[in-house]
């Protein structure tokens, strides 16, 4: 190839340019392993009978059945499947105000960040040098003899460097800095699916509480009533002092259930507050209860070779063992040849009028290398240690990928599980309030102790307060599932720009960078 030069700089430079090609060329490789995706784990299930049956239905809110539809998608705003404005409402705060989330945005925009200044590295750097210098001299310094003299000198340079990556140590920095990225993505992610299931589950907790005050409310006055009975029967002699004394007991200790439950509201209360970015003395005026929620009948179920890449912790840990793929390549880059290209153009002058003629230019070039020859075995080591983090990152990944389908199998099992209890306690509610209607009746007609009818009270009361946490559970049950099978956080269309260095295609962005709570994938919402 014919060289071609610069004037004044002979024919050194088309010798560097050639250098320089070759260290580029060289630069297309890098050393270290290729990060590969872990492939699904070869299951076809989630339980051992795979596909899972149908819940069991009871006439009561909260009791359809519930059926699984196996390989449907997942809505971004999953919570709207409970088709409560309330709930809406409470989530929507929450992704304004949390500032869990917003920290989890800051982090990840502060990653990507640190990725474009990695990126730079690449680049040649190019820096302006500018001096002005006054000083005296004597010949005397030189052997000389003389009167010292005063002089001024001005100088102006542009430093230009490179140091080419040859072994690629510095792409795969740049590659550990993107995973890194990937990391934050995925933890904001993981941090908005578990804020919108706090959300849910403490507000249908919220709601159960609410329930089970009113059943012990109910309780309390039924208590009540039938104390005036006892007395009645007493006062015609037809009961004991001793019914009158036990049944004024029960009236007490049904009212000390009351201030416990009250005790668990207020906290719970507060624990939805701090969630929707609220202080506890800024109190809610909406209420949710259990009836205003509709309990999903058909509820999606990922295929288990989907489950991996839409769980965030997944991806988060996938993120980590590709980090720690990368820095491997780091730590085998630092013990290969180091090069570096620098050189200076510009001018000095011992006055300014003088700077910028033919005179005054100075220039430099010059090319280094640097080889570890012996550091203590200190590099060989770092290498070891990378490849040891990266065997651990492995191990945690798999861990990880396996409490993701224990997940999904145990918020199924509660699903069917949690139906049927619900169904039971039901029945035993029935039976309870049959049981206790003739009891009170008999007794009225000294037909039978009051012992009965005390045993006849307990059942209806514990069967009372059995199914409202019952309907709460299914509620509970069916946020656990969308959590469990990542949330649909993927059909999510809202992105918010980088506030510092705005992507240039949105649209590219394979998890978005917040979760501003705007509607969604409405279609899939039963």
């Amino acid at each position: 190839m014919r060289g071609f030069g610069v004037r004044g700089f002979g024919m050194a430079v088309p010798k560097a340019a050639g250098a320089a090609l070759t260290l580029l060329a060289l630069a297309a490789c890098a050393v270290g392993p290729d990060f590969a995706v872990p492939p699904a784990p070869p299951v076809s299930g989630y339980t051992p009978e795979g596909r899972p049956a149908a819940t069991t239905s009871v006439d009561i809110a909260g009791g359809a059945a519930q059926r699984f539809d196996s390989g449907r998608d997942i809505p971004g705003e999953w919570w709207k499947v409970f088709h409560s404005r309330e709930l809406d409402g409470l989530i929507a705060e929450a992704l304004r105000a949390n500032p869990s989330l917003q920290a989890a945005q800051a982090a990840l925009w502060q990653a990507k960040e640190n990725l474009y200044a990695q990126e730079g590295k690449l680049m040649p750097q190019l820096d302006a040098n500018a001096s002005a210098t006054r000083q005296q001299f004597s010949p005397a310094e030189f052997g000389g003899a003389g009167a010292p003299f005063i002089f001024n000198l001005f100088q102006t340079t542009v430093n230009v460097s490179y140091a080419p990556d040859v072994f690629g140590g510095q792409r795969r920095l740049i590659e550990a800095q993107s995973a890194l990225a990937d990391y934050q993505r995925f933890q904001l992610e993981a941090t908005y699916l578990t804020l919108t299931s706090n959300v849910v589950t403490a507000a249908v907790q919220e709601a159960s509480l609410r329930g089970q005050i009113d059943a012990t409310r109910d309780i309390i006055k039924s208590e009540i009533d039938q104390l005036d009975v006892v007395r009645n029967q007493f006062d015609a002699g037809a009961a004991a002092r001793t019914d009158v004394l036990t049944q004024q007991s029960e009236v007490a200790t049904a009212q000390a259930t009351l201030p416990p439950l009250q005790k668990q509201l207020e906290q719970q209360r507060h624990v939805l507050l701090a969630l929707i970015g609220r202080f506890p003395n800024d109190a809610r005026n909406d209420h949710l209860t259990l009836a205003s929620l509709r309990l999903p009948t058909d509820l999606p179920v990922s295929l288990p070779s989907q489950l991996v890449e839409q769980r965030p912790d997944v991806r988060v840990s996938q993120a980590q063992l590709h980090q720690a793929s990368a820095q491997i390549g780091v730590a085998i880059a630092n013990r290969l040849p180091q090069f570096t290209l620098t050189g200076d153009y510009g001018s000095a002058a011992v006055t300014t009028a003088a700077l910028f003629t033919p005179s005054a230019l100075i220039w430099s070039a010059a090319a280094s290398g640097t080889q570890p020859l012996f550091h203590g075995f200190t590099l060989l080591h770092q290498q070891r240690a990378a490849e040891a983090a990266y065997d651990q990152a492995g191990a945690q990944y798999r861990s990880t990928v396996l409490a993701a389908f224990q997940n999904v199998a145990d918020a199924l099992r509660a699903l069917q599980l949690d139906a049927a209890t619900l169904k039971a306690q039901r029945a035993a509610l029935r039976a309870a309030s049959e049981t206790l209607d003739l009891a009170r009746g008999q007794y009225r007609l000294g037909a039978i102790t009051y012992l009965i009818l005390l045993n006849a009270q307990h059942s209806y009361q514990q069967a009372r307060l059995a199914v409202v946490q019952a309907q709460a559970a299914r509620y509970a049950d069916t946020a656990a599932l969308f959590q469990a099978l990542g949330g649909g956080w993927w059909n999510r269309a809202d992105v918010a720009p980088n506030p510092y260095t705005p992507d240039p295609d949105p649209a590219s962005v394979a998890a978005p960078d917040t979760v501003p709570g705007t509607p969604a994938a409405k279609a899939a919402v039963q």
